[in-house]
């Protein structure tokens, strides 16, 4: 498979991806809503315009392609009974898939979605999530699912952890995350479009260190030299009555309760086995960052 079409390559985690696939070689399409933001970013890729709402646009996007790579979401502000992207969306695009001959659906989605299987934990966010999977699963086509741990891009301004000269922890939690840096996954990415054929794989993806978020904002605290840094507690009961008040905290203190909560196992080592070993370091990631 040479042609990969990519929706939500201007994303934090989708760019990544999307740089990688163009440095090794494959033929990439950027399907955007946002087509100059897109050119700017990838000046040597083919970028169209499409949306999730519009299957026609998908269709047109798609036409040519051999595969297609979503990396969406669904954001603080959704409805429930709005249009969501991994469902309403990922339904338009299985159809508009099929319409145009894809022969591969990769989707990055999220570990810790599954702490609502394991526990009374419930969110409609979750829900759709997991319906997502399943949608991808029943469409009668390849089918590459990335389920992804937590990703060290989290730790920055962009990620939402960094406020200015903080740090922002929320709630206080003894759970190890194995965290990953998007340019070791976006090797993955590459390396399983190059590997598969018509089999149909789930990948765990996971870093090679395993820390608590406290732990891990210390590292990245200890290596940033750009500005002084300071972690801030925040406890969770905040962020609760906030959410009484907030849509956007709601959202945030559902979201970091799951991540305080669910009990990750290491589960990622068929995926080294097959994809390569992530290697980065948050030391390592930290400086880099720093770098560019």
């Amino acid at each position: 498979m040479k042609k990969i079409a990519i929706i939500g390559a201007t994303g934090l985690l989708g760019k990544p991806v999307a740089q990688r696939l163009l440095d090794a070689g494959f033929q990439v399409r950027i399907i955007a809503r946002n087509v100059q933001k897109a050119k700017t970013l990838f000046p040597h890729a083919d970028v169209v315009y499409g949306d999730l709402k519009d299957r026609i646009s998908l269709i047109k996007g798609l036409d040519g392609q051999d595969a297609v790579y979503l990396n969406i979401h669904i954001g603080p502000y959704a409805k429930k009974r709005g249009f969501i992207a991994e469902t309403d969306g990922i339904m338009n695009l299985i159809s508009a898939a099929k319409q145009a001959g894809i022969k591969r659906i990769a989707y990055l989605t999220s570990l810790v979605k599954d702490y609502q299987t394991e526990s009374r934990f419930k969110w409609w966010i979750f829900d759709a999530k997991l319906k997502a999977v399943q949608l991808i699963k029943g469409a009668g086509v390849p089918y590459t699912i990335f389920l992804a741990s937590s990703f060290m891009e989290n730790f920055t301004k962009e990620g939402g952890f960094m406020n200015a000269n903080n740090l922002n922890l929320v709630g206080q939690s003894d759970v190890k995350i194995h965290w990953i840096s998007a340019a070791d996954y976006a090797k993955q990415v590459c390396k399983s479009f190059q590997l598969l054929t018509d089999e149909n794989r789930e990948y765990i993806v996971q870093g090679p260190e395993a820390y608590t978020t406290q732990q891990a904002l210390e590292i990245f605290r200890d290596h940033y030299q750009k500005k002084k840094l300071s972690i801030i507690k925040i406890p969770m009961y905040s962020l609760l009555l906030g959410s009484l008040l907030s849509t956007r905290i709601g959202y945030a203190y559902r979201l970091l309760y799951a991540k305080n909560h669910y009990r990750e196992k290491f589960a990622a080592q068929f995926t080294w086995d097959e994809l390569g070993k992530p290697t980065e370091t948050i030391a390592e990631f930290t400086q880099r960052i720093q770098a560019l």
